[in-house]
Protein backbone atom coordinates (compact mmCIF):
# COMPACT_ATOMS: atom_id res chain seq x y z
CA UNK A 1 0.00 0.00 0.00
CA UNK A 2 1.20 3.05 -1.12
CA UNK A 3 2.12 5.75 1.17
CA UNK A 4 0.75 9.21 1.19
CA UNK A 5 4.04 10.82 -0.36
CA UNK A 6 3.32 8.19 -2.46
CA UNK A 7 -0.26 8.93 -3.57
CA UNK A 8 0.81 12.44 -4.19
CA UNK A 9 3.31 11.61 -6.67
CA UNK A 10 0.94 8.73 -8.39
CA UNK A 11 -1.68 11.78 -8.75
CA UNK A 12 0.43 14.52 -9.81
CA UNK A 13 1.54 12.23 -12.77
CA UNK A 14 -1.60 11.49 -13.28
CA UNK A 15 -2.81 15.12 -13.78
CA UNK A 16 -0.17 16.26 -15.52
CA UNK A 17 -0.89 13.31 -18.34
CA UNK A 18 -4.21 14.32 -18.35
CA UNK A 19 -3.32 17.98 -18.66
CA UNK A 20 -0.90 16.60 -21.57
CA UNK A 21 -4.06 15.18 -23.64
CA UNK A 22 -5.01 17.71 -26.37
CA UNK A 23 -7.70 17.27 -29.34
CA UNK A 24 -7.52 18.73 -32.62
CA UNK A 25 -10.39 18.98 -34.65
CA UNK A 26 -10.51 17.72 -38.22
CA UNK A 27 -9.41 21.14 -39.93
CA UNK A 28 -7.05 21.69 -37.23
CA UNK A 29 -3.23 20.81 -37.23
CA UNK A 30 -0.69 21.25 -34.20
CA UNK A 31 2.62 22.80 -35.31
CA UNK A 32 4.72 20.89 -31.64
CA UNK A 33 7.95 22.69 -31.19
CA UNK A 34 10.14 20.64 -28.42
CA UNK A 35 12.88 21.77 -26.61
CA UNK A 36 12.83 25.28 -29.54
CA UNK A 37 12.80 22.29 -32.55
CA UNK A 38 9.98 21.76 -34.40
CA UNK A 39 8.61 18.02 -34.88
CA UNK A 40 7.44 17.58 -37.93
CA UNK A 41 5.00 16.29 -39.64
CA UNK A 42 2.55 18.48 -37.77
CA UNK A 43 -0.12 16.52 -35.69
CA UNK A 44 -3.22 15.74 -35.81
CA UNK A 45 -6.35 15.41 -36.16
CA UNK A 46 -7.68 13.55 -32.50
CA UNK A 47 -5.74 13.34 -29.73
CA UNK A 48 -2.33 13.94 -29.06
CA UNK A 49 0.06 14.42 -26.09
CA UNK A 50 1.62 17.75 -25.60
CA UNK A 51 4.44 17.49 -22.43
CA UNK A 52 4.35 20.90 -21.54
CA UNK A 53 7.19 23.06 -20.49
CA UNK A 54 9.06 20.40 -22.82
CA UNK A 55 6.40 20.88 -25.76
CA UNK A 56 4.67 23.99 -27.75
CA UNK A 57 1.85 23.36 -29.59
CA UNK A 58 0.78 26.23 -32.31
CA UNK A 59 -2.65 25.46 -33.73
CA UNK A 60 -2.97 26.25 -37.08
CA UNK A 61 -6.80 26.28 -38.93
CA UNK A 62 -6.64 24.82 -42.81
CA UNK A 63 -10.14 26.40 -43.33
CA UNK A 64 -10.92 29.02 -46.08
CA UNK A 65 -10.17 31.99 -44.50
CA UNK A 66 -12.01 35.36 -45.70
CA UNK A 67 -9.56 38.66 -45.31
CA UNK A 68 -11.03 42.33 -46.48
CA UNK A 69 -8.22 44.95 -47.58
CA UNK A 70 -9.20 48.29 -46.57
CA UNK A 71 -10.42 50.69 -49.05
CA UNK A 72 -7.35 52.15 -51.32
CA UNK A 73 -6.60 55.07 -52.43
CA UNK A 74 -5.92 54.45 -56.40
CA UNK A 75 -4.82 56.52 -59.07
CA UNK A 76 -5.33 54.86 -62.54
CA UNK A 77 -3.45 55.71 -65.81
CA UNK A 78 -5.93 58.47 -66.68
CA UNK A 79 -5.49 60.28 -63.52
CA UNK A 80 -8.80 59.52 -62.06
CA UNK A 81 -8.21 59.19 -58.22
CA UNK A 82 -10.89 56.47 -57.24
CA UNK A 83 -11.35 54.17 -53.71
CA UNK A 84 -10.94 50.91 -54.12
CA UNK A 85 -11.45 47.74 -51.51
CA UNK A 86 -11.07 43.78 -52.32
CA UNK A 87 -12.04 40.65 -50.90
CA UNK A 88 -8.98 38.08 -50.56
CA UNK A 89 -9.86 33.76 -49.70
CA UNK A 90 -6.88 32.09 -48.30
CA UNK A 91 -6.33 28.86 -47.37
CA UNK A 92 -3.10 27.77 -45.38
CA UNK A 93 -1.62 24.62 -47.01
CA UNK A 94 1.32 24.24 -44.93
CA UNK A 95 1.23 24.93 -41.28
CA UNK A 96 4.78 24.16 -40.42
CA UNK A 97 5.60 27.03 -42.87
CA UNK A 98 2.95 28.62 -42.20
CA UNK A 99 3.93 29.07 -38.34
CA UNK A 100 8.13 29.34 -39.31
CA UNK A 101 8.42 31.32 -42.38
CA UNK A 102 6.52 34.28 -41.00
CA UNK A 103 4.90 35.91 -37.82
CA UNK A 104 1.69 36.58 -39.17
CA UNK A 105 0.69 35.33 -42.15
CA UNK A 106 -2.96 36.82 -41.73
CA UNK A 107 -1.42 40.24 -41.24
CA UNK A 108 1.72 39.85 -44.00
CA UNK A 109 -0.83 39.09 -46.40
CA UNK A 110 -3.26 42.15 -45.93
CA UNK A 111 -0.47 44.13 -46.28
CA UNK A 112 1.22 42.78 -49.56
CA UNK A 113 -2.24 42.64 -50.85
CA UNK A 114 -2.67 46.66 -50.46
CA UNK A 115 0.57 47.39 -52.19
CA UNK A 116 -0.28 44.85 -54.76
CA UNK A 117 -3.92 46.66 -55.28
CA UNK A 118 -2.59 49.92 -55.74
CA UNK A 119 0.20 48.92 -58.42
CA UNK A 120 -1.73 46.70 -60.75
CA UNK A 121 -4.55 49.07 -60.72
CA UNK A 122 -2.92 52.22 -61.24
CA UNK A 123 -1.38 50.85 -64.70
CA UNK A 124 -4.73 50.36 -66.38
CA UNK A 125 -7.48 52.90 -67.34
CA UNK A 126 -10.55 53.30 -65.71
CA UNK A 127 -12.18 51.47 -68.36
CA UNK A 128 -10.15 48.99 -68.34
CA UNK A 129 -10.84 48.77 -64.98
CA UNK A 130 -14.57 48.77 -65.09
CA UNK A 131 -14.52 46.48 -68.08
CA UNK A 132 -12.65 43.77 -67.35
CA UNK A 133 -12.21 43.40 -63.64
CA UNK A 134 -12.09 39.48 -64.16
CA UNK A 135 -8.84 39.57 -65.72
CA UNK A 136 -7.88 41.96 -62.70
CA UNK A 137 -8.59 40.07 -60.36
CA UNK A 138 -6.75 36.75 -62.08
CA UNK A 139 -3.58 38.96 -61.70
CA UNK A 140 -3.74 40.19 -58.20
CA UNK A 141 -4.16 36.77 -57.05
CA UNK A 142 -1.42 35.29 -59.42
CA UNK A 143 1.18 37.99 -57.86
CA UNK A 144 -0.30 37.35 -54.17
CA UNK A 145 -0.26 34.04 -54.49
CA UNK A 146 3.26 33.84 -55.61
CA UNK A 147 4.33 35.77 -52.99
CA UNK A 148 2.33 33.56 -50.25
CA UNK A 149 3.62 30.65 -51.50
CA UNK A 150 7.02 30.26 -49.34
CA UNK A 151 4.81 30.47 -46.50
CA UNK A 152 2.77 27.75 -47.01
CA UNK A 153 -0.35 29.73 -47.98
CA UNK A 154 -2.84 29.71 -51.19
CA UNK A 155 -4.33 32.61 -52.30
CA UNK A 156 -7.96 31.08 -53.63
CA UNK A 157 -9.58 34.28 -54.87
CA UNK A 158 -9.11 37.79 -55.14
CA UNK A 159 -12.04 39.93 -55.88
CA UNK A 160 -12.70 43.79 -56.11
CA UNK A 161 -15.79 44.51 -54.02
CA UNK A 162 -16.18 48.05 -54.51
CA UNK A 163 -14.97 50.79 -56.71
CA UNK A 164 -16.04 54.54 -55.50
CA UNK A 165 -15.73 57.09 -58.40
CA UNK A 166 -15.46 60.80 -57.66
CA UNK A 167 -18.77 62.74 -58.03
CA UNK A 168 -17.83 64.78 -61.26
CA UNK A 169 -16.80 61.07 -62.66
CA UNK A 170 -20.58 60.03 -62.23
CA UNK A 171 -22.05 63.03 -63.83
CA UNK A 172 -19.44 62.59 -66.40
CA UNK A 173 -20.01 59.02 -67.00
CA UNK A 174 -23.87 59.44 -66.87
CA UNK A 175 -23.82 61.93 -69.80
CA UNK A 176 -21.61 59.90 -71.94
CA UNK A 177 -24.17 57.10 -71.35
CA UNK A 178 -27.10 59.31 -72.00
CA UNK A 179 -25.15 60.40 -75.01
CA UNK A 180 -24.28 56.63 -76.29
CA UNK A 181 -28.68 56.12 -75.96
CA UNK A 182 -29.55 59.09 -77.88
CA UNK A 183 -26.99 57.89 -80.73
CA UNK A 184 -28.72 54.83 -81.22
CA UNK A 185 -31.92 55.73 -80.71
CA UNK A 186 -31.06 57.91 -84.25
CA UNK A 187 -29.30 54.98 -85.88
CA UNK A 188 -32.23 52.84 -85.06
CA UNK A 189 -35.19 55.70 -86.33
CA UNK A 190 -32.35 56.23 -90.06
CA UNK A 191 -32.18 53.05 -90.38
CA UNK A 192 -35.74 52.86 -90.01
CA UNK A 193 -36.68 56.09 -92.35
CA UNK A 194 -34.29 54.14 -94.81
CA UNK A 195 -36.02 50.70 -95.02
CA UNK A 196 -39.45 52.69 -95.28
CA UNK A 197 -37.59 54.59 -98.53
CA UNK A 198 -36.22 51.45 -100.24
CA UNK A 199 -40.15 49.73 -100.12
CA UNK A 200 -41.45 52.85 -101.58
CA UNK A 201 -39.38 53.00 -104.38
CA UNK A 202 -39.88 49.19 -104.85
CA UNK A 203 -43.84 49.72 -104.85
CA UNK A 204 -43.56 52.52 -107.02
CA UNK A 205 -41.19 50.67 -109.47
CA UNK A 206 -44.50 47.82 -109.31
CA UNK A 207 -47.34 50.52 -109.79
CA UNK A 208 -45.45 51.95 -112.21
CA UNK A 209 -45.45 48.66 -114.38
CA UNK A 210 -49.06 48.44 -113.80
CA UNK A 211 -51.20 51.65 -114.80
CA UNK A 212 -53.91 50.00 -113.73
CA UNK A 213 -53.18 49.32 -110.28
CA UNK A 214 -52.35 52.86 -109.56
CA UNK A 215 -56.02 53.51 -110.32
CA UNK A 216 -57.29 51.37 -108.40
CA UNK A 217 -54.92 52.36 -105.44
CA UNK A 218 -57.08 56.13 -106.25
CA UNK A 219 -60.24 54.19 -105.75
CA UNK A 220 -59.38 52.61 -102.71
CA UNK A 221 -57.99 55.93 -101.03
CA UNK A 222 -61.44 57.76 -102.15
CA UNK A 223 -62.95 54.96 -100.30
CA UNK A 224 -60.71 55.43 -97.24
CA UNK A 225 -61.84 59.17 -97.36
CA UNK A 226 -65.14 58.45 -97.65
CA UNK A 227 -65.53 56.70 -94.40
CA UNK A 228 -64.40 59.99 -92.46
CA UNK A 229 -67.12 62.16 -91.13
CA UNK A 230 -65.96 64.91 -93.93
CA UNK A 231 -67.89 67.54 -95.38
CA UNK A 232 -65.70 68.50 -98.33
CA UNK A 233 -63.24 66.18 -100.00
CA UNK A 234 -60.47 67.56 -102.61
CA UNK A 235 -59.06 65.15 -104.40
CA UNK A 236 -56.98 65.48 -107.60
CA UNK A 237 -58.80 63.07 -110.62
CA UNK A 238 -56.32 62.04 -113.26
CA UNK A 239 -57.61 61.75 -117.00
CA UNK A 240 -56.84 57.87 -117.08
CA UNK A 241 -59.34 57.45 -114.40
CA UNK A 242 -62.21 59.53 -116.27
CA UNK A 243 -61.43 57.22 -119.25
CA UNK A 244 -61.95 54.28 -117.07
CA UNK A 245 -64.68 55.54 -115.61
CA UNK A 246 -66.39 55.90 -118.60
CA UNK A 247 -65.73 52.61 -119.89
CA UNK A 248 -66.96 50.98 -117.21
CA UNK A 249 -70.25 52.99 -117.30
CA UNK A 250 -71.02 52.29 -120.66
CA UNK A 251 -70.18 48.45 -120.23
CA UNK A 252 -73.38 48.56 -117.66
CA UNK A 253 -75.80 50.13 -119.67
CA UNK A 254 -74.97 49.22 -123.36
CA UNK A 255 -79.12 50.08 -124.38
CA UNK A 256 -78.71 54.08 -123.76
CA UNK A 257 -79.32 56.12 -126.38
CA UNK A 258 -76.34 57.55 -128.21
CA UNK A 259 -76.28 61.08 -128.59
CA UNK A 260 -78.20 62.43 -131.88
CA UNK A 261 -76.22 63.29 -135.29
CA UNK A 262 -76.61 66.54 -135.83
CA UNK A 263 -77.09 67.38 -139.87
CA UNK A 264 -74.73 69.80 -141.40
CA UNK A 265 -75.36 72.41 -143.81
CA UNK A 266 -74.02 71.79 -147.22
CA UNK A 267 -72.88 74.49 -149.07
CA UNK A 268 -73.75 73.97 -153.07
Amino acid sequence: MLSIPGLIVVAVILLYIFNSIKILREYERGVIFRLGRVLLPPKGPGIILVFRPIDQIVRISLRQEVLEVPPQDVITRDNVTIKVNAVITLRVMDPAKAVIEVSNYVYQTSQFAQTTLRSVLGEVELDGLLSHRDVLNQRIQTIIDQRTEPWGVKVVSVEVKQVDLPESMLRAMAKQAEAEREKRSKIINAEGEYAAAQRLVEAGNMLATQPLTMQLRYLQTLTDIGTEKNTTVVFPLPVELVSLLGKLAAGANPAAPSPPHQPTDRVS
